[in-house]
């Protein structure tokens, strides 16, 4: 086990500074391939404000969560604490080993506060680390009639679910995917921008790519890709499959969907169904703007994928500029989700810190009100009016929000993002997912790329499992 925890903390995450563009002071989001751009590389802990007032420890990869409770504080000038945020970026792995020890250390410095993304999130609610979380149910939260009330997606509660049933983090986002596309490329080889219509056309919600790959031939027939690059359409994959990554008792299993994304990815290039580049890279941002080797239709993602990296990659500030304006939203084919950040509580805090803490987290991941904090981003109000709107956890706040954006040609996203949190799994995921998931894309790659035979690359993928995790592959 020691090798595993080992392991994990020196594979670090692949770090996006496009993020960094989200504008306005906007807090910035996090993907699950996405996360710490925020923040600097190493500890960066700051004092906010409350004089003499005893410490509240809030522990997280970027500035978000410590930005949102900040806001908390200004709107509560009772609250009797001062928060004292550490910030570690995820670079080379460098979040979860430090915030392990600071939790297993205790004292005045340990995190009251903690936060966990995708990539890594079930290490602290189902793993190694899960003994530390106090459930929400412990903080005093009525957390069954909060999640109703509020309507949470279960994918989310599913994944901050400890092994005792207990819920011990929930997140403020959601992040359901739907398959994001260029109008004026609908257009011309649909006819139609029409999100109905191109929903159908791709098989939005049939649970299977059939069509998708239907309407990649009509695309590839007039030289458009219809998506960037084989990373566009992991993510529906991975969180599509029956089956993580682990049996039951603890060894490597290929799922049949992942094992197939051998023969997608390979398609892909074959069939010039993309333009075979890597996402994060300059390349894939190109395709964004429209000037990559050829038009690519569209892109899977969640709405952080929009407002973070899609907006300020596309060329423009408003419409007739770049791309800016001619993207829509339609459901994908598969139910899937990618990234967020969940917050957790420190079962070990100080027993009167117990109130402030159930406080924040639950205006931040379950106040449905006007005043709490999804609703503010959802309607992207936190910093005052004109703000980056979001998906967020409630889907009963996105029903009573305003989700047209400019960028989406004034299409309101909530009418896809609701259902596509409903629609996303939370089942198949494991907590060495963010050090087997880059092993399974880089063998993938190479087999894509006519470097290996699909035997020799199954074979490397579990021979560099079971050396860098020690984790043998079923029989």
């Amino acid at each position: 086990m020691k090798k595993r925890i080992i392991a994990l903390a020196m594979t670090g995450i692949m770090v996006m500074s496009v993020l960094s563009g989200c504008g306005g002071g906007e807090p910035q989001t996090s993907g699950s391939e996405a996360a710490g751009s925020s923040a600097a590389t190493g500890a960066a802990t700051e004092t906010a404000t409350g004089g003499d007032k005893p410490v509240l420890n809030v522990w997280s990869f970027t500035d978000e969560v410590p930005g949102m409770i900040e806001k908390y504080v200004e709107a509560h000038p009772d609250f009797p604490y001062k928060v004292n945020p550490t910030i570690i970026a995820t670079t080379e792995g460098a979040y979860q080993p430090a915030v392990d020890a600071a939790l297993q250390a205790g004292g005045s410095e340990q995190p009251d506060i903690y936060c966990a993304e995708a990539a890594f999130v079930l290490k602290y609610t189902k793993g190694d680390m899960q003994d530390y979380a106090m459930p929400y149910k412990d903080l005093g939260i009525d957390i069954d009639a909060k999640i109703k009330e509020a309507e949470i997606a279960q994918y989310s509660v599913d994944i901050g679910t400890n092994t005792n049933g207990d819920v011990d983090a929930l997140g403020y986002q959601a992040t359901g995917g739907a398959f994001i596309y260029r109008r004026s490329i609908a257009k011309d080889v649909f006819g139609t921008d029409d999100p109905k219509e191109i929903s159908a056309k791709i098989g939005g919600g049939s649970g299977n790519f059939d069509k998708f790959w239907q309407a990649a031939d009509e695309l590839a027939a007039k030289n458009v890709a219809i998506i960037s690059g084989d990373g566009d359409i992991w993510h529906p994959i991975e969180n599509s499959s029956e089956k993580g990554w682990l049996t039951d008792d603890g060894k490597l299993q290929i799922d049949a969907k992942r094992e197939e994304f051998l023969d997608i990815s390979k398609n892909l290039t074959d069939k010039g169904y993309s333009n075979q580049t890597r996402d994060w890279q300059d390349a894939w941002f190109a395709d964004m703007k429209g000037e990559g080797a050829k038009p690519v239709f569209g892109f899977f993602g969640p709405a952080w994928l929009i407002n973070y990296t899609l907006a300020p990659n596309c060329g423009g500030e408003k419409a007739g500029e770049g791309t800016y304006g001619d993207w829509a939203v339609c459901d994908s084919p598969v139910g899937f989700f990618w990234g967020g950040t969940w917050l957790l509580a420190n079962k070990n805090m100080d027993a009167d810190k117990v109130s402030a803490v159930k406080d924040i987290i639950e205006w931040i991941t379950l106040d449905t009100s006007e005043d709490g904090l999804q609703y503010k981003w959802a309607n992207g109000t936190l910093n005052g009016e004109g703000g980056t709107k979001d998906s967020v956890a409630s889907a009963a706040v996105m029903a009573k929000s305003n989700g047209e954006l400019e960028f989406l040609g004034g299409e309101n996203m909530f009418d896809y993002f609701i259902p596509a949190n409903e629609y996303a799994n939370g089942k198949n995921l494991t907590q060495y997912d963010e050090s087997i998931n880059l092993t399974w894309r880089d063998q993938v790659r190479s087999y894509a790329a006519g470097e290996k035979d699909r035997d020799a690359t199954i074979k490397d993928f579990k021979q560099t499992i079971a050396d860098t995790l020690a984790i043998d592959a079923a029989e």
